[in-house]
């Protein structure tokens, strides 16, 4: 990249970077630059292509060049920016968390569209990370009452922060779901979420680069799915309310492993699919 102020417009970088990153095998290569470049001329991605003859300045490419090459060795976009949206919520993301995924948003809207935003619910999510669920759920509906745990001490500051940033009050508690006595509930939950790490070891060279050398493993992988969301249910079953409701994302390969975790004699539970109609949740109600 040259230090030639004139070389360099907002066209001719989104080209040449476009091509590079082509080179470099990552994904999205048009998408990364135009999200770079806009970050670093404080822009909209759309208003881009409303300046193509727009210079930049020696200033603008000092603060590009250094993202362009965490970019090019695959560093996920979110972490170079330091944040990503997610429903209504502005979250910072760091390698202490893994970065929202659209299908979790999703998750967000299904409970967000089943229950009375106006009714002071309690909420529990297990294993917050960022802690954008029991955000964009108290973003949604101020009544509730939500809460949510991590196992990691790294994870619990991001979300605590994060929770500062958009101005809502919610508890970050460090809690193992692996130890049920660790997470401390006064009174019975209306909704307990879980976005576990389902990912097995075995899979992790299935993943792109961008997620499995950059994004926190113990967020990721676990090699023992039943244990890990047989421990969820049975805490479920132990502290929601008698009409409360688990909400779940899950590997879609192994959704019907999954869902016979459950006591039918104790639950009633469905599977959901993602908006690529994949089965990605489990919604269950105790009987």
């Amino acid at each position: 990249m040259s230090t030639k102020v004139e070389e360099w417009t907002v066209l001719s970088m989104l080209e040449w970077a476009t091509d590079f990153f082509k080179e470099k095998g990552i994904p999205d290569p048009r998408h990364s630059i135009e999200w770079l470049l806009a970050e670093t001329l404080d822009i909209k991605r759309l208003d881009l292509y409303l300046k193509f003859d727009r210079p930049l300045s020696s200033d603008e490419l000092d603060r590009l060049r250094p993202m362009v090459k965490r970019r090019a060795q695959h560093e996920p976009l979110q972490y170079i920016v330091g944040f990503t949206d997610f429903m209504n919520a502005r979250i910072q993301v760091n390698e202490e968390v893994l970065i929202p995924r659209l299908e979790t948003e999703q998750l967000v809207e299904i409970i967000v569209d089943a229950h009375a935003p106006e009714e002071p619910l309690s909420v529990l999510d297990i294993g917050t990370g960022s802690g954008c669920i029991p955000i964009a759920l108290k973003m949604e509906c101020p009544q509730w009452a939500v809460r949510g745990i991590d196992i990691s001490e790294g994870a619990l500051e991001v979300a605590r922060s994060n929770a500062d940033d958009n101005e809502v009050n919610i508890t970050f508690d460090h809690g193992d779901i692996l130890s049920p006595d660790s997470i401390d509930v006064d009174t019975p939950l209306d909704i307990i979420v879980s976005n576990p790490p389902y990912v097995k070891p075995d899979e992790k060279d299935l993943l792109e680069p961008q997620v499995k050398e950059y994004e926190p493993a113990e967020a990721l992988f676990f090699d023992d799915l039943e244990t890990m969301y047989g421990s969820i249910i049975k805490f479920a079953g132990q502290h929601l309310s008698q009409q409360g409701v688990l909400y779940l994302e899950l590997h879609e390969k192994y959704s019907d492993e999954i869902l016979d975790l459950f006591d039918r004699n104790s639950w009633s539970a469905q599977v959901q699919k993602d908006y690529d109609k994949k089965p990605r949740f489990i919604v269950a109600k105790r009987s």
